[in-house]
């Protein structure tokens, strides 16, 4: 018998986590370099977030089992309800404590940040909303991940709503030049979740589970998967290009184009969904990568100006 300890672990999926924490980097570098950061306010966003992920993750879990989706024609790892180390019933229980830990340090964030009670009606009210999000991906009536909606939900998210939140919660206000990080941000978490559809492809068609990838069909999935890539780098490069600082101080930032050229080549080179499946870490990598790239550059600038 496995180790509880180790299930629920495993059901948190740790390797997804960092998806969830580059958006709070980036909203949080990009304040630093606007003269605004608080190192509590930042540990407190980031442990938000990853109670966010973590529910997202259990409830896709619990909502794939219920829908059937997660059977022995997947190419995912196997699943904690699919393996049936947890129930249904111990999974909804996992689920609701989340939400409630989600819930404390998402209002201690926010009073903690914010003093307008305009801004803290705000931000509880984009709290509840990412909570119904994670939680209706997959469960209930009409998940919305299975009409093809995830990829817009990720964007706003993880990219334009996990960014200028940040921004906002550790400087009280909002700049129209985020808009190109927070882009670039969202766009790299699309990435991710297409790298896993198209893995996914064929049992998600059968299912019923009509992703943008099912949608598209492989080939022009794999498109979108350039387009994603590519848009996302050039989100970030245009930023730093528009900062009033030197040009060379920019060009490690070039790495994150050869990364993601290299992956992008990877998924053009593979036939089947079973050849996509090594490429998941490939590609968080390139998000990860390509984030903490961007906030080395910003920093740089920042303490050089």
């Amino acid at each position: 018998m496995r180790n509880p300890l180790q299930i629920w672990l495993d059901a948190a999926r740790p390797k997804t986590l960092p998806l969830a924490l580059v958006s709070i980097l980036t909203g949080s570098i990009l304040a630093f370099s606007n003269g605004h950061f608080s190192l509590p306010i930042a540990l407190l966003a980031f442990l938000t977030a990853t109670l966010l992920q973590i529910l997202s993750n259990l409830a896709n879990d619990y909502g794939d089992a219920v829908q059937g989706t997660d059977n022995e024609k997947r190419l995912g790892p196997t699943r904690a309800i699919q393996s049936g180390d947890v129930s249904l019933s111990a999974m909804k229980g996992a689920i609701g404590i989340n939400v409630v830990l989600t819930l404390v340090s998402g209002l201690t964030l926010i009073f903690y940040a914010l003093e307008s009670f305009q801004s803290i009606l705000t931000f509880i009210g984009l709290g509840v909303l990412a909570i119904v999000a994670a939680i209706g991906y997959t469960m209930g009536s009409k998940p919305y991940g299975y009409v093809g909606l995830g990829d817009v939900s990720v964007f706003i998210f993880f990219g334009l709503l996990g960014v200028a939140g940040t921004f906002f919660l550790h400087t009280g206000y909002v700049d129209l030049s985020l808009a190109l990080p927070a882009i670039g941000c969202g766009l790299l978490a699309v990435a991710v979740l297409n790298v896993n559809n198209m893995r996914d492809i064929e049992n998600d068609a059968a299912c019923g589970k009509r992703t943008v990838a099912v949608r598209l069909g492989s080939e022009r999935a794999k498109q979108y998967h350039y387009l994603l890539l590519a848009l996302a780098v050039f989100s970030f490069a245009a930023y730093l290009l528009s900062q009033p600082f030197a040009v060379w101080v920019s060009f490690p930032f070039l790495l994150s184009g050869l990364i993601a050229f290299r992956h992008a080549k990877a998924v053009n080179l593979a036939k089947q969904p079973k050849d996509i499946a090594p490429m998941m870490p490939q590609v968080v990598l390139c998000s990860i990568a390509t984030n903490l790239l961007f906030a080395v550059v910003v920093t740089a600038q920042t303490l050089m100006s």
